[in-house]
């Protein structure tokens, strides 16, 4: 019994220093003469069961970056995401960053960026899961997926000190689309959205792949039960994943839209069109962007004789800026450039940002992220 005793409470003080600094604050106070042991870190860990689950980050990203799992309220699931926290008590932003339409939490390249820019900046940082790459139906935008992403953000209010007026989201292609869905889905979250090369609309985008032969309308029929101009059921799914259902209610949130002028023809997957349409469900039809208008730039990726020329943009660096129409709190850019993100413009305009405050839109560069041109492109 003494043996035994004595290893039990070896074994728990061996425990007690692996536990990271607020359950070793619970246990100092549990483990107190007279109590169980055992029980006092029963409820550590039932406080704060997935922290002791970190493990190092996957190839490509910073190795301070952990990956780390969390539950999910939906089903139960345990669900992974890769982070990183910032230092000291003080409340900090927090980036909620996502993985583009065939990734996953673990893919780096240009997604790796966002992890920087937190480390340079003692930020917070998420890259979850959200039921992987778009091809299931718990994944490409369904009820799973919005709730993983919130609970992902309630995960790290709970756990670290979180500033809720700095809660920002960004993603590219399939993580543009995310960000758009999740600006009308949960609008009282974000302190800021910056989607790029975004899918705003997916029957849309199905006819428009489906068309090209492209892999991504099989990615769609997979994931909504069928071909939406063939089955009611596959067409209202299309419509419930959409960012064009919701995304009259993101008015309120500050929103910055981006898009490619190349994108849809040689310069990617998306047609920029999706951008500019999903500007026009944001603001009040008298500061709609004319749809003949839209199909004609589309098509010649050029603005249409006699359109004002934007102001220049140093945040878009050599990518000049082609058209730009501001609403309220939304502002849409479609940029010289292709199927990509600009992580200079897009960082630095989330770290102006505030929750309940009018969109800022002077800005100017705050940080140096020296990102290459190359870290831009989208994953697929």
């Amino acid at each position: 019994m003494l043996l035994t005793h004595v290893g039990l409470h070896l074994h728990s003080r061996l425990a007690f220093l692996a536990f990271p600094t607020r359950r070793r604050e619970i246990l100092s106070t549990l483990m107190k003469p007279g109590l169980n042991t055992l029980g006092a870190i029963w409820v550590a860990f039932a406080w704060e069961p997935q922290a002791a689950g970190q493990e190092p980050a996957p190839k490509g990203w910073p190795e301070s970056v952990r990956k780390v799992m969390y539950r999910a309220s939906s089903d139960g699931s345990e669900q992974p995401m890769l982070m990183y926290t910032a230092s000291g008590k003080e409340k900090r932003p927090l980036l909620v960053g996502l993985h583009t339409w065939s990734g996953t939490y673990e893919q780096a390249g240009g997604e790796a960026v966002y992890a920087r820019w937190c480390i340079e900046n003692d930020w917070h940082f998420i890259h979850p899961h959200f039921r992987g790459p778009n091809w299931t139906p718990a994944a490409c935008g369904s009820e799973l997926v919005v709730q993983d992403i919130l609970d992902a953000v309630a995960y790290m209010k709970q756990h670290y000190a979180v500033d809720s007026s700095r809660v920002y989201l960004v993603g590219v292609s399939g993580g543009g689309y995310a960000s758009l869905l999740m600006a009308g889905r949960a609008p009282k979250v974000w302190a800021g959205v910056s989607a790029w090369a975004s899918i705003s609309d997916i029957r849309a985008w199905w006819e428009q792949k489906n068309a090209q032969g492209s892999k991504y309308a099989t990615h769609i029929e997979k994931a909504v039960g069928g071909r939406p101009d063939q089955n009611k059921t596959a067409a209202r799914e299309c419509e419930k994943r959409s960012p064009l259902t919701y995304l009259g209610q993101a008015g309120g949130v500050n929103l910055d839209i981006n898009a490619g002028v190349t994108d849809g023809h040689k310069g990617g997957s998306v047609p920029f069109t999706h951008s500019l349409h999903a500007f026009n469900h944001v603001a009040p039809e008298s500061d709609a962007v004319d749809s003949v208008f839209i199909e004609s730039f589309y098509e010649k990726q050029a603005l249409p004789a006699g359109t004002a020329k934007p102001v220049a943009d140093p945040l878009y660096g050599q990518k000049q800026v082609i058209f730009r129409k501001i609403s309220g709190n939304t502002r849409v850019t479609i940029f010289e450039g292709r199927h990509e993100i600009i992580h200079q413009a897009a960082l630095n305009w989330l770290a102006r940002q505030r929750k309940g405050t009018p969109a800022r839109w002077d800005i100017a560069l705050e940080h140096d992220l020296k990102t290459e041109d190359s870290e831009g492109d989208s994953g697929k």
